[in-house]
């Protein structure tokens, strides 16, 4: 047998190992509807086919994730096409899958993102414009960039700890030893690679707190509560908590508050109380309460402080969870809106006179930001100390 016959097989097994990926991806993307994360989906997936091995599930995954990153650009595609469309302006360094398939592509990876569209041939991609990626720029607040928000979902996010007070040197070294890469971004925030395994490296919870740089600078807000409030006792509810990472950072910023914390269901605060003991978090109440519904079991107004991390369309968070741009119904934006305003109706009473109301969302749509904040001034007799966008993109 010739030497080239050998090495020309195995480069038509190889191809056909790439479009298995591509073609796995496409079947998987078929069976998903968008009613649960994506993640979750995913992993049930795979228990239930066990021929896929830790690469395959990686890069079927990956293909998955920049399928639904195009968002609403070039629908009319198929799966496949769209797949490898999608793979292309996705990646900022050649690869194995582009290689085998699209070698002309892989090569020029490295072009700019409008590079990168016009050198598409595929007459259907010609048709549209990166920005039907997301098509509803008239509904975003204001100070958003709507080209370089639009494009951003292009790429993964980093992930980023918080550092808890004390424990900074100890992460670093920790992270040093494991040889992770990583940078800080703040001097208690560092940003690592989104694939990084933590959880054998340092105490999640107990040394760094896994928190989106977005949500790390709500601490900035909370400044003017930490200079007026110096007294212990400082009385905190978390109105909104779900998994806990505010009130692990208020904790952290001033241990002796007292803090209540509540959600709709008591399963999202089993899940609080989990990260708060790895925390070391002893001192606090839990309420479950429907805050939608007003029936509220609480005591009189007397919280100097009510963090209301509001239920949101989480558009400002679509680029962790891309499947939620894909399958975004623009409707959500009024029903949110009209939750957001029956939860503030509903808290604020709680409020001591002289006390803070930090209203938050994860969303980038007016209706849920200055719509309600404007809402909030015409109902209630409370003065904007300061209201900002937080962009994570770092």
């Amino acid at each position: 047998m010739k030497p080239g016959c050998r090495f020309s097989q195995f480069s038509i097994l190889r191809d056909m190992k790439q479009w298995s990926y591509v073609n796995s991806a496409a079947q998987i993307i078929g069976y998903y509807k968008g009613e649960e994360p994506f993640a979750a989906f995913v992993k049930k997936y795979f228990a239930q086919h066990k021929k896929y091995g830790s690469k395959d599930r990686k890069q079927i995954s990956h293909l998955c994730y920049c399928y639904f990153r195009l968002g609403k650009l070039a629908l009319s595609l198929s799966a496949e096409e769209r797949i490898l469309s999608a793979l292309f302006l996705c990646s900022d360094k050649q690869n194995e899958i582009l290689e085998a398939l699209k070698p002309e592509w892989n090569k020029n990876v490295l072009l700019t993102l409008e590079e990168k569209c016009s050198f598409l041939n595929n007459p259907e991609l010609k048709k549209y414009s990166l920005l039907d990626i997301f098509p509803w720029k008239k509904e975003l607040s204001d100070g958003i960039e709507y080209e370089k928000f639009t494009t951003s979902f292009l790429v993964q996010p980093d992930l980023f700890l918080r550092l808890r007070p004390g424990k900074e040197s100890i992460v670093k070294h920790k992270l040093e030893n494991a040889g992770s890469e990583f940078r800080f971004v703040e001097d208690d925030c560092i940003a690592l690679s989104n694939s990084s395994k933590l959880d054998e490296i340092i105490g999640i919870n107990k040394e760094a707190v896994v928190q989106d740089y977005s949500s790390q600078r709500v601490g900035e807000l909370l400044e003017p509560v930490r200079r007026a409030r110096q007294t212990e006792g400082i009385r905190v509810w978390d109105c909104c908590a779900a998994s806990g990472g505010k009130s692990m950072m208020l904790y952290d910023i001033n241990p002796t508050i007292d803090l209540t914390v509540s959600d709709i269901r008591e399963s999202i605060l089993t899940n609080l109380r989990k990260r708060f003991n790895e925390a070391g978090i002893k001192k606090y109440k839990t309420l479950v309460a429907d805050l939608s519904g007003g029936n509220i079991k609480q005591q009189q107004a007397n919280f100097d402080l009510i963090i209301c991390d509001a239920p949101c369309t989480g558009s400002g968070t679509w680029s962790r969870t891309p499947e939620q741009l894909y399958y975004f119904d623009e409707n959500k934006i009024d029903k949110y809106s009209l939750l957001q305003k029956q939860i503030v109706v509903n808290t604020i009473p709680f409020l001591k006179e002289g006390g803070y109301f930090l209203y938050i969302t994860c969303s980038v749509f007016k209706k849920e930001n200055e719509a309600v904040v404007d809402f909030i001034k015409k109902k209630f007799p409370l003065e904007i100390i300061q209201a900002r966008i937080i962009m994570g993109m770092k």
